[in-house]
């Protein structure tokens, strides 16, 4: 073991940051899940399907839609394309090429998304950023034998705030739990960039030397406002809104710098 310990020690080295990206809304300027239903015939959904959406089973229901496009003769390719089609959010390219240029010890990036496997890979592949990321966590979804995507949730938890299938902030908990023990030394700062009412959660589980980046005016920003309003003190990070992920660079640059 002590073997595979130095030997992926030289693999990754010793990284200052960590900065946790959400997909839909926020790497990507629409929800994925919305966009795949321009792949169906007529490029809608019929009302029969849309009714059996549930509050907080988003992931069944979705299921459901990837069956229905299936029965519809829409193929992988015909998914992948509509993907790969989805605007970047403003900014978002250029917070991509700063993390790249960066010194190989400054970032470990990772993408944390209530999207699915199939759809992210798609897009990062075609944007050419998909080497950029250390780990993506987010719902698994492979094409089975008949052309179906299937996709399975995430896994399951007891938070009360988030849907049944993901709750970021155990994802996040765990990961950095994880590898400040393989590191045998904390992060010096956590970021997280999101724009949902799920990015609210993990953002919560960040320390004051921490930085959350809301989309502003966004669920997430919402949340965090009135959580400052409410329970003064609870939320600990410092907050950066954006329009632009423009602006989470000139924050990223000054921060590295110090």
């Amino acid at each position: 073991a002590d073997v595979m310990a130095s030997h992926s020690a030289r693999i990754c080295p010793d990284k200052r940051f960590l900065i946790f990206f959400d997909f839909d809304e926020t790497i990507v300027d629409e929800t994925s899940d919305d966009m795949v239903v321009q792949a169906a015939p007529g490029q809608y959904l019929p009302g029969w399907l849309k009714d059996t959406y549930q509050p907080g089973r988003y992931n069944e229901y979705m299921q459901r839609v990837l069956a229905y496009l299936a029965e519809q003769g829409v193929t992988e390719c015909d998914i992948r394309s509509v993907m790969e089609k989805i605007p970047a959010t403003p900014g978002m390219p250029t917070l991509f090429q700063f993390l790249r240029n960066r010194p190989p010890q400054d970032f470990e990036v990772v993408l944390v998304s209530d999207a699915n496997t199939f759809f992210i890979e798609s897009w990062l592949r075609r944007a050419g950023a998909r080497q950029l990321f250390h780990r993506i966590f987010t719902n698994p979804a492979t094409f089975n034998k008949d052309g179906r995507l299937v996709m399975r949730p995430f896994h399951s938890h007891d938070c009360q705030r988030c849907p049944d299938n993901m709750c970021k902030q155990v994802v996040v908990r765990d990961y950095v739990a994880r590898r400040t023990q393989e590191r045998g030394r904390p992060f010096q700062r956590v970021f997280y960039v999101g724009d949902g009412a799920n990015d609210f959660c993990p953002a919560l589980s960040l320390g004051p030397r921490d930085v959350a980046f809301p989309r502003r005016d966004f669920p997430m920003h919402r949340l965090i406002t009135e959580t400052h309003e409410a329970m003064p003190g609870e939320f600990k990070a410092v907050t950066v809104p954006w329009v632009s992920a423009e602006e989470v660079v000139q924050r990223l640059r000054k921060l590295a710098a110090e």
